[in-house]
């Protein structure tokens, strides 16, 4: 039951992703990180068995720190991406990982961030929005209503709201915690986002 969505705005790309770790109707913990910073302009949100998203992400981010090492630079974020495309396409014939994810990140030389959609078959496209898990099935709609480019963070953050608040709708057992984690010219920033907390924080300031 995963929860993942993401977006770019004006220079800067947003990855939210839930903090629940279920198998079954059993909940393993609820501190779990779906999202691996590949260096520190980009990071990958995946959504799948916890054995393949780990093995399959620490795959990526060892290789790509070791092209760094070796050629003294950096992949861009569509290197990047059409890295990782090509790692799940060569494995889908062998032993195949049953990893979706979303990669984003942010290129200085363009002085934009850009947002990568790939499912498990090796499909790879360049999108301003997109989402996996129950975050694609409830999200989508918003962003075709409510994105627009150049989004500004105040902007963000109020889609941010209204993504995760269509999730806790529409779910019967929703997550509760979301890291949210925004990609730009000074690497990742993260918040953790409690709508626990969030709605008491709001009904403290009605109750002023």
């Amino acid at each position: 039951m995963d929860v993942i969505f993401g977006f770019v705005g004006d220079k800067f790309a947003v990855v939210v992703s839930d903090t629940m770790a279920v198998q079954q109707i059993i909940i393993n913990k609820d501190d779990e990180d779906k999202t691996l910073e590949l260096d520190s302009h980009k990071l990958m949100a995946m959504s799948g068995p916890k054995g393949d998203c780990v093995y399959f992400g620490e795959y990526i981010q060892a290789n790509m720190k070791l092209y760094e090492l070796r050629n003294g630079m950096k992949l861009s974020t569509h290197a990047a991406s059409s890295y990782t495309r090509n790692q799940l396409a060569e494995s889908l014939r062998k032993g195949p990982y049953q990893v979706n994810l979303l990669l984003a990140g942010y290129d200085a030389d363009v002085d934009e961030a850009s947002l990568y959609f790939m499912d498990y078959l090796a499909s790879c496209q360049k999108v301003n929005s997109g989402g996996h898990g129950y975050g694609g099935m409830f999200c989508l709609s918003l962003f075709d209503k409510h994105w627009k480019p150049r989004m500004t963070r105040e902007e963000a953050g109020d889609l941010v709201d209204k993504c995760i608040a269509e999730v806790r709708t529409r779910l019967v057992t929703a997550p509760t915690k979301y890291h949210v984690k925004i990609v730009d010219k000074d690497g990742t920033h993260t918040t953790l986002y409690d709508c626990v907390e969030k709605a008491a924080q709001k009904a403290r300031d009605e109750g002023k």
